[in-house]
């Protein structure tokens, strides 16, 4: 299948040139229509769907996206989003006082706020891994993780895919070094991985991963309907992990299903019909290509490279991160801001707006590490081509260009 025809499948505005697939995701039509029918059975009879059909309906979605991330289906409870995930770990973690919270200096915004909060709750202490970009490795990736662990860290948090810098950061092999450190030690290092942008960007095997904990967005790159996550815990915490909002799980005397699935499958009356969209999120992915979600993903990635090549050419500027540290994402470094703003969670960048208004492309451009310095992320999903990042591209260097005049 072309570019062309995967294009139909969404219902984005074709007067848009759209690079954002990695914000809010764009949900394809066979998808939303999946959802429509869940939601038509749930009206028909809210009883018999609440009460009877809705965990067997959980358990089919569980089911469907477990070889996808590649861990058991019992381990993963469904959340509304990745954040959602990471406040829930946290908010059940046992920290002490004098405990160190480990979080990057590339974490998403909102997760290091969390991060920030529940440690001074509870008299922790939270230090950010300074991670370099550009960055010129994995290695100096993994050096910047490794250098920040001290005797007192208890958890850290880490991206697999940075929000802004569209890294690829090196859990697996972070993970393997905490558990290398443990042994010679004997101080364990837990590690909870935002994978918000991993799933349908990267080949996953969670259960193998070494972390202790990964959340991740179903409504991005697997095209889901928005509202829906997934947090993986390893079995041995189950027990201790919870949602923070407490339901009727809390003095249950079922013995058919487990605390962890029954507490975050169930708190409080919600639509849930996003999530059981989730199946038909990745049969349509996987019906893409010949060669399914894999080939899906591959083609995202060498996309996402060639529109890299693209802006960099037209901005003059080297490529900030080697191929290998891209998923379907990449980050460039802009000229500073010449008249930054204040920002807030859904509060444009001028220059974000302006591409918007004059060129017809949505594309973030973010405040980072902290304006005046700025960012631009382009995603590539199946219905973008290098038209698109040429299109940018063209209206980038106008609009720079009257910035500087």
């Amino acid at each position: 299948m072309n570019t062309a025809d995967s294009r139909t499948h969404w219902d984005l505005d074709p007067e848009i040139v759209f690079l954002n697939h990695g914000s809010f995701g764009a949900c394809p039509r066979v998808v939303l229509d999946a959802q429509q029918e869940w939601r038509a059975r749930m009206e028909r009879n809210p009883v018999q769907f609440f009460q009877r059909d809705l965990e067997p309906a959980l358990d089919v979605a569980r089911a469907a996206l477990a070889p996808v991330i590649g861990a058991p289906a019992h381990e993963i409870a469904f959340v509304p989003n990745a954040t959602t995930g990471v406040n829930a770990v946290l908010a059940s973690f046992p920290f002490e006082a004098g405990d160190e919270l480990l979080i990057t200096n590339h974490g998403y915004n909102a997760c290091n706020n969390a991060a920030r909060q529940f440690a001074e709750a509870r008299g922790a202490k939270v230090v950010v891994a300074q991670l370099p970009f550009p960055a010129p490795s994995e290695d100096a990736l993994l050096e910047g993780l490794r250098a920040a662990v001290s005797e007192r860290t208890r958890l850290a948090l880490v991206d697999h895919i940075t929000s802004e810098t569209a890294l690829r950061l090196p859990v697996e092999r972070f993970a393997a070094w905490l558990a290398e450190r443990a042994e010679d030690t004997g101080r364990t290092v837990e590690l909870l991985v935002d994978g918000a942008h991993a799933p349908g960007q990267l080949p996953l095997s969670l259960a193998e991963s070494g972390a202790t904990f990964v959340t991740g967005n179903a409504h991005k790159w697997l095209c889901a309907p928005k509202g829906a996550a997934y947090l993986w815990v390893r079995p041995d915490w189950h027990e201790r992990i919870r949602p923070r909002v407490v339901s009727h799980y809390a003095n249950s005397s079922r013995r058919d299903r487990s605390g962890f699935l029954e507490s975050f499958d169930w708190t409080g009356t919600h639509d849930p019909t996003n999530v059981l969209a989730i199946p038909a999120s990745i049969e349509f992915l996987s019906s893409l290509y010949p060669g399914g979600l894999d080939e899906h993903m591959r083609r995202n990635h060498e996309l996402a490279l060639a529109m890299r090549d693209v802006l960099c050419e037209a901005l003059q500027i080297e490529a900030p991160a080697p191929d290998e540290l891209l998923g379907c994402m990449a980050a460039l470094p802009l000229p500073p801001d010449p008249k930054p703003e204040p920002s807030g969670a859904l509060q444009l960048n001028g220059l974000q707006e302006r591409l918007s208004e004059h060129a017809r492309v949505e594309v973030p451009v973010m405040g980072w590490p902290t304006s005046p310095a700025r960012m631009i992320r382009v995603s590539a999903q199946a219905y973008n081509t290098l038209d698109d990042a040429r299109t940018l591209a063209d209206a980038l260097t106008t609009l720079l260009a009257e910035e500087r005049a």
